[in-house]
């Protein structure tokens, strides 16, 4: 609230995906006046709800971390409490040395504690390089330093290629060797630098687990899609009275002469979108790096260069529909497969199978869905529409022998859709908040900072609303303790 009169404080809020949407929401729970300006003509980013076949089915981010609370709890505030479920069956398999093996269990994020608990996926060799961890000196990890190479000095490299690959490449679509251990897998970090032996520190992670007593499922989806949160979050912001505009691309983000004066209350923020020009005491960004840079090159250029360097990932996902009738499918919810083995589909997820909801909506549908692309593939995805179902339909033949004609195809291209976290992400973060905080009223959230997931996002969300009010609290226990995207998120 201003100090010097009684009209509620006006927020703009940037961006209309799901970080943005969950800063309006907190900040209407404040008693803000919120203004959300979309630039594209749909709400939700990288959550959208559509339909194949006549089945309901998502067509981005299916399913999110469950145990966080901001995303289950955020569902609940937006009335869909009822509407949780958790898949219908967590088992997955590796498609790897030419054929469907079990997902091993007893792993952090593919890394075992035990040799024998990865047997049937790696080689004699590869399990003998496991026992080596042992007698390994220290591998030092400094300020961070990249999943692949850690791993890959302590494990050997099987277990990077045919494990933390296929599962890091899941949440990224990136590069194991690249990506850093410090945001991707915290609690690995942290053990790394209290422990010889990594199999040993994967143990004590497992038993602190096990003791914590965490039950319930670790995953939760939403009857009718995951799609469905941004909307319904949407509809309780404008609900409570918050305004949200699509189709309303910021183009200028300038400090009025007012900005950091202690004189009358004046608005602190000029918002040009389009013919529009908003004045706003305080501004969101919720969009993507390239964007945020774009619109802070006036008032903090040494930020919009930080976030210009951020790299992204594009992919696609195919979704097939198939008569359920004849056809037959492996056990479990899907397969994931690692690069080395040079298919050009990194997964598979049965949806029909491991959601309840679409297999209720038509029992003899089966829906499967394919992801394409990595950090850097860019043939692939330039490939047509067709040629991606193609290549879809034979990977899924060579892996699960399915040879039937889908009823039905779509192909939803994420480009430039999942932001990459490399060794030194961080500090990159960091400094781009220390550049902001030097603006009075403006603060930074999203995928880009602290993580993908969407509890990652809302998570951010709810740091940036508190970073406004003076409340830095948040934001440090999110660097401090990142918050992991684990296998689930956008990009599976």
């Amino acid at each position: 609230m201003r100090e010097e009169d009684t009209s509620p404080e006006h927020v703009v809020v940037v961006g209309g995906g799901i970080a943005g949407l969950a800063a309006a929401h907190r900040l209407l729970g404040r008693g803000a006046r919120v203004t959300v300006l979309e630039a594209s003509d749909r709400l939700g980013g990288k959550l959208l709800a559509g339909e194949i076949a006549g089945a309901r089915v998502d067509l981005g981010a299916e399913s999110m971390l469950a145990r966080r609370p901001e995303a289950v709890d955020l569902a609940r505030e937006a009335g869909l409490g009822d509407s949780l479920q958790p898949p219908a069956t967590a088992t997955a398999s590796l498609w790897t040395r030419g054929t469907l093996r079990p997902m091993p269990k007893g792993h952090v994020m593919g890394v075992p504690g035990t040799a024998s608990a990865v047997a049937g996926v790696l080689s004699e060799e590869g399990l003998r390089r496991i026992e080596r961890d042992a007698d390994l000196p220290r591998t030092e990890v400094g300020e961070d330093i990249a999943v692949g190479e850690y791993v890959a000095a302590r494990l050997g490299r099987e277990v990077v290629d045919r494990l933390v690959e296929p599962l890091l490449g899941g949440v990224y679509a990136g590069d194991a060797y690249r990506i850093s251990l410090r945001l991707a897998v915290p609690q690995l970090y942290a053990a790394a630098r209290t422990h010889t032996s990594l199999t040993e520190a994967v143990r004590e992670i497992q038993e602190k687990a096990a003791a914590a007593g965490q039950s319930g499922p670790v995953f939760m989806g939403i009857d009718g899609g995951v799609g469905r949160l941004p909307l319904a979050v949407a509809a309780s912001v404008t609900a409570r009275g918050g305004e949200i505009l699509t189709g309303t691309p910021v183009t200028e983000l300038r400090r009025t002469a007012a900005a950091g004066t202690a004189g009358p209350a004046t608005s602190a923020w000029r918002v040009v979108a389009g013919d529009r020009v908003l004045d706003a005491d305080a501004v969101v960004l919720a969009v993507p790096a390239p964007a945020a840079a774009a619109l802070l090159r006036a008032e903090a250029p040494a930020a919009a260069a930080e976030l210009a360097a951020v790299e992204y990932a594009s992919m696609a996902l195919v979704t097939l529909a198939y008569r359920a009738e004849g056809v037959t499918l492996p056990e479990g919810s899907g397969f994931l497969v690692p690069p080395v083995d040079g298919h050009t589909i990194k997964a598979s997820t049965f949806a029909s199978r491991k959601w309840g909801w679409i297999a209720d909506q038509d029992p003899g549908l089966l829906v499967l869905r394919t992801s394409v692309g990595r950090h850097g593939e860019t043939e692939v995805l330039g490939r047509p529409d067709a040629d991606l179902v193609a290549v879809s339909r034979h990977d899924l033949k060579e892996a699960t022998g399915l040879d039937a004609e889908p009823v039905e195809s779509r192909v939803t291209r994420w480009d430039d859709g999942l932001p990459q976290y490399p060794v030194g992400h961080h500090a990159r973060v960091a400094r781009v908040r220390e550049h902001v905080a030097k603006l009075p009223g403006l603060a930074v959230c999203g995928a880009a900072y602290d993580g993908v997931g969407i509890p990652a996002c809302i998570a951010s969300a709810y740091a940036a609303v508190d970073r406004l009010g003076g409340d830095g609290g948040a934001l440090e226990a999110l660097a401090a303790a990142p918050v992991q995207s684990l296998h689930g998120g956008a990009g599976e």
